[in-house]
C-alpha cells in the first residue's frame, strides 16, 4: 500500500519484471507486424496531401484576392 493507506499498491520486483517482459514483447510484435509499415505509409501519404492542399489554398487565395479587388475597384467606381 501506499502512504497512509493511499493510492495504488506498489508493483513487487517480480512482478515488475512480468510487466516489462510483457512490453517488450508486445513493442517486438508489432515491429515484426505489417502494422508499422502501414502506419508510416499512411503518414506519408497524410503529409503529402497536407502540403498539396496547403498549395492549392495558396494558390487560389492569390486569384480570389485579385478577383475581389476588380469587383471593389469597380464597385468604387459606380456614381454614387
Amino acid at each position: 500500500m501506499a502512504v497512509g493507506g493511499f493510492g495504488p499498491p506498489q508493483l513487487g520486483e517480480k512482478m515488475k519484471g512480468k510487466l516489462m517482459n510483457a512490453l517488450v514483447s508486445r513493442a517486438k510484435a508489432f515491429l515484426v507486424s505489417e502494422d508499422g509499415p502501414t502506419a508510416t505509409e499512411y503518414a506519408v501519404m497524410l503529409a503529402l496531401i497536407i502540403v498539396v492542399a496547403i498549395a492549392a489554398v495558396t494558390l487560389l487565395g492569390q486569384s480570389v484576392t485579385s478577383v475581389f479587388t476588380n469587383v471593389n475597384t469597380k464597385i468604387k467606381a459606380l456614381p454614387s
